[in-house]
């Protein structure tokens, strides 16, 4: 279903993801960002960057689960940071959601995240 693109034409990954993902499937899901909001009273976790990535990456579980896919079919996420100092640590709990092939991934730092959030995530998934 999904097959890890890897070329030496192309910087290899510096993290938990891959190059691209090629599928051949047709149903895809694409999700809106993910904070990390407790779903149970809307407001951000405390802990920081870690503990945001965390919840976001089950708050997305949730939605794809929910459209009839899950984590392991991701194909591409992007992460917004609003500080890349935080990148590390970030990384480090993304990589024990995703197993490989990694999803292909960008990351950027915005200035600013709703409800003054650190760490934003959506998905691109395929479905069944």
């Amino acid at each position: 279903m999904r097959e890890e693109i890897r070329t030496p034409d192309a910087p290899a990954a510096i993290g938990p993801y891959s190059q691209g993902i090629l599928t051949s499937a047709g149903r895809l899901v694409w999700t809106a960002g993910q904070l990390g909001l407790d779903p149970t009273n809307g407001n951000l976790v405390g802990g920081g960057a870690p503990a945001e990535c965390r919840r976001a990456l089950e708050n997305l579980r949730a939605v794809l689960e929910a459209a009839g896919s899950g984590l392991e079919g991701v194909v591409k996420t992007t992460v917004f940071l609003a500080d890349m100092s935080d990148f590390q640590g970030v990384n480090a709990v993304y990589e024990t959601f995703f197993r490989p092939p990694f999803p292909a991934r960008t990351t950027v730092a915005v200035r600013a995240l709703p409800k003054g959030a650190l760490v934003e995530i959506e998905a691109l998934a395929v479905v069944g």
